[in-house]
């Protein structure tokens, strides 16, 4: 299977939009927030319509199979310690969302090299210092995934199994 990894344009973001909506109920459980998910709802406002935002894509043939998004936003959803939050200030850092892969494309590289697009466009894009993220640390693998690429800033899993399990990552510039 020969898979495109490559900016999202207007006629991918059904397909991105599908995937990220099936992540949120299917693999992550707790669905769509309009407090957490606006972009997953209108990406093209959010993600193509800035110069300083983008969306890159996964593609095999005509189907779209993973995401990944980056934007200028304060870590602020879920609820985040404030020190965390003056870490990053708005303007000089850049977020990372929607790495997101279905479940029958995993494991075959596609996350990596979709967080490489997003690392590049980061740079290009001049202003920021640091890519910011953070990740569930319930989901099977992400861990593991996120130290091997990023750098960990903060721990902040509370023991209750039953809400976020929230982890802390950058990538310095």
């Amino acid at each position: 299977m020969t898979y495109e990894i490559r900016p999202a344009a207007v006629e991918d973001l059904p397909g991105a939009r599908s995937v990220m909506l099936d992540t949120l109920y299917r693999d992550l459980g707790y669905g769509y927030n309009p407090r957490w998910h606006e972009d997953v709802i209108d990406p093209e406002a959010v993600y193509l319509r800035s110069p300083r935002h983008a969306l890159f894509v996964a593609a095999l043939g005509d189907e779209i199979v993973a995401t990944t998004g980056v934007r200028a936003v304060a870590p602020v959803s879920p609820p985040h310690p404030s020190w965390l939050v003056a870490r990053y200030p708005v303007d000089r850092t850049a977020q990372l969302f929607r790495v997101y892969v279905r479940a029958d494309h995993r494991r075959r590289g596609l996350a990596r090299r979709l967080v490489g697009e997003a690392v590049r466009f980061v740079a290009g894009v001049g202003g920021y210092e640091v890519l910011y993220l953070h990740t569930d640390a319930r989901v099977e693998g992400a861990e593991a995934f996120w130290g091997s690429v990023a750098k960990q800033v903060c721990d902040a899993r509370d023991g209750d199994v039953e809400r976020f399990q929230t982890v802390h990552y950058e990538i310095p510039f």
